[in-house]
């Protein structure tokens, strides 16, 4: 078993805490991602558990060991960075011998090892060039190839498709997919990129100011946001948020935006009622916003009258930006949409699949 756990985790820069008092358990052959903005704690978080970071408070297991005072090498983890950190007057071969080679390992079991890896990300023909001589996305499948031959219990990944151009990126996703599952090894894995996290992660916590504010699957991030961070942070495009009043009116309950009011439906209604009379931020994603020529069957409608600002095709669907009163929102609109810019239109929202947040708290209102 080589389940992860921080326990009660802090790390302090001198006056700065980089990571606040984290819980976090990971399972043992789990795809965790650590998700969050620039200089949230993440790669602190990943380097605290590699040994390269001391923790200020807390504790750091690793397959039930306590590790906070044993040394990197120790450790039985394996790191891909962000630059690679390739040594460039080695081949191939010897970039991803030399750990073993430090180990002592038997150079048969080495040679082994390399070339099973190699072959593993189709990388045999690369073995004796340089580092100079390779693209970035050969170079970032020998620092995974390196990783690879220590065999560790944790593999940990710190941006490691960051370098990558945007095609590059989307097949290497793939690759360290198709990895986590023939090596069966826990992976966690530091992005700032919600798309990469969404389809990579067995699991995802959300990280800011050095908090973790939320851990869940994908599909939970994604339905039930805990506040309006998550909410923001995790889809593509970002969630629609309103400020909006609360108020009653012959026994239903509308949100009120100035230039709009939608009914809330009844199975959402009852969490809602304390707030009777109170602003709240109402959220809906894009996904949510259509096109009322092109609107899903079944869904309790709401209709915002918006004008057209802009509109961007993508190929399968059409981001259309949109404009009621002086405030800015978006709709996913089918590919066949008619609209245009500077068109009136009713956009459709689907209101069985809105999110209320507390104005004060930021929290979700459920």
């Amino acid at each position: 078993m080589a389940g992860v756990i921080y326990e009660h985790v802090t790390k302090h820069f001198g006056d700065v805490v980089a990571v606040n008092d984290l819980d976090l358990e990971i399972a043992d052959k789990e795809f965790l991602v650590l998700l969050g903005p620039s200089g949230c704690g993440k790669t602190t978080t990943l380097r605290l558990l590699a040994g390269l970071e001391e923790v200020t408070q807390g504790n750091v297991y690793i397959a039930g060991r306590l590790v906070n005072d044993i040394s990197p090498k120790d450790r039985d983890i394996a790191m891909v960075f962000q630059s690679y950190a390739l040594y460039p007057h080695m081949s191939v071969y010897d970039n991803m011998a030399f750990g073993l080679k430090l180990r002592k390992t038997p150079k048969s079991e080495i040679d082994r090892r390399v070339k099973e890896a190699a072959r593993m990300l189709r990388i045999e023909e690369l073995l004796g060039r340089k580092p100079k001589q390779l693209s970035g996305g050969q170079r970032q499948r020998v620092a995974v190839g390196r990783a690879i031959v220590r065999e560790p219990k944790v593999f940990l990944m710190d941006e490691p498709l960051s370098n990558l151009d945007a095609k590059l990126r989307v097949a290497a996703r793939a690759e360290i997919s198709k990895l986590h599952q023939r090596l069966e090894t826990t992976f966690i894995y530091v992005t700032h990129d919600q798309v990469e996290a969404m389809t990579m992660g067995t699991r995802i916590a959300v990280q800011k100011d050095g908090v973790l504010h939320q851990l869940g699957t994908p599909q939970e991030l994604y339905n039930y946001p805990a506040n309006l961070f998550v909410g923001g942070f995790i889809g593509s495009p970002a969630m629609n948020f309103f400020d909006v009043t609360l108020v009653s009116e012959d026994g239903d309950l509308y949100v009120d935006g100035g230039t709009f009011r939608l009914k809330v439906p009844e199975g959402r209604s009852q969490a809602l009622l304390p707030y009777k009379g109170r602003k709240v931020i109402f959220g809906i994603r894009p996904d949510d916003v259509h096109d009322p020529q092109f609107t899903p069957p079944n869904i309790t409608a709401g209709k915002i009258k918006a004008q057209v600002d802009v509109t961007e095709m993508m190929g399968n669907e059409v981001f259309v930006h949109l404009l009621t009163g002086e405030k800015s929102f978006t709709g996913r609109f089918d590919p066949r949409t008619g609209v245009r810019v500077g068109d009136t239109i009713e956009a459709v929202l689907n209101m069985d699949n809105v999110h209320a947040f507390d104005p004060q708290t930021e929290k979700a209102i459920r």
